[in-house]
């Protein structure tokens, strides 16, 4: 039975932007009619199927077609489950590191790790020491988070959810990332990072995106909220960067 690329999406959830991306790739190449008309047919279902299957398992696009045309299977399964041990043992190791930050604190670290879901909030911070040597800015973050109850990590968290958001909303609709609406998102996001970690300069939000587009860390994050998203922030933080000279 053919398939529209519309209806595709409607029955998998996945957005037409990506359907066309994956097109686009040579991962899942649907019929074309007379009239240039996208066809899936029950194949292509199952063949997505198995895309949506290794994405999940956190296998990059570009090794996902050799494994689903006959690559070694067990060996991308091993190598993935290397990856989330040692994610775990990243985990655990930030587990150790915020027990001893909550001495003192009013907050376990079973709501710790609710609020956070495995996410690190002084990343930013912690990185931008690291890339700039910033005492100064490492010194506020450190003195600011140190304060911080649940509610505020849960308003942060909240708040910076609602802009991945809204940059995957950009994204769907096609929006230029140098345009006004997404250089504005991206200010709101450095004002963000500084109203609750460090003045977060264009400068610094400028390496910032360096980062999220290099650092895995950073990607896994941001595209989260959708496939493309990480290029798509980068790109918006860049230009919001030049426009403030």
């Amino acid at each position: 039975m053919p398939y529209t690329v519309g209806e595709v999406s409607q029955r998998t959830g996945v957005t037409i932007r990506t359907l066309h991306h994956y097109d686009a790739l040579g991962l899942l190449v649907p019929e074309r009619t007379a009239a240039d008309v996208r066809v899936y047919d029950d194949e292509d279902l199952e063949r997505l199927a198995g895309i949506l299957t290794w994405r999940a398992l956190g296998v990059p696009l570009d090794r996902i077609g050799d494994l689903l045309d006959g690559g070694d299977e067990v060996t991308e399964l091993s190598e993935r489950r290397r990856a989330v041990r040692a994610h775990l043992a990243r985990l655990e190791r930030l587990l150790v590191d915020l027990d001893e930050r909550l001495k003192g604190h009013d907050m376990d670290p079973d709501t710790i790790k609710a609020v956070f879901d495995g996410f690190d909030p002084d990343s930013h911070a912690a990185e931008a020491e690291e890339r700039w040597g910033d005492s100064d800015a490492w010194t506020d973050a450190q003195r600011r988070t140190g304060s911080y109850g649940v509610e505020q990590w849960q308003t942060i968290k909240a708040e910076g959810d609602g802009i991945g958001d809204r940059f995957g909303l950009l994204v769907d609709a096609g929006v230029d990332p140098a345009s006004t609406e997404a250089m504005d998102l991206a200010e709101e996001h450095r004002a963000h990072i500084s109203r609750w970690f460090y003045d977060c300069t264009p400068e610094i939000h400028a390496g910032l995106a360096e980062m999220y587009a290099t650092d895995a860390r950073f990607t896994e994050y941001w595209e989260a909220f959708g496939e493309g998203v990480t290029a798509f922030v980068s790109a918006a933080i860049a230009a919001n960067a030049a426009r403030m000279g």
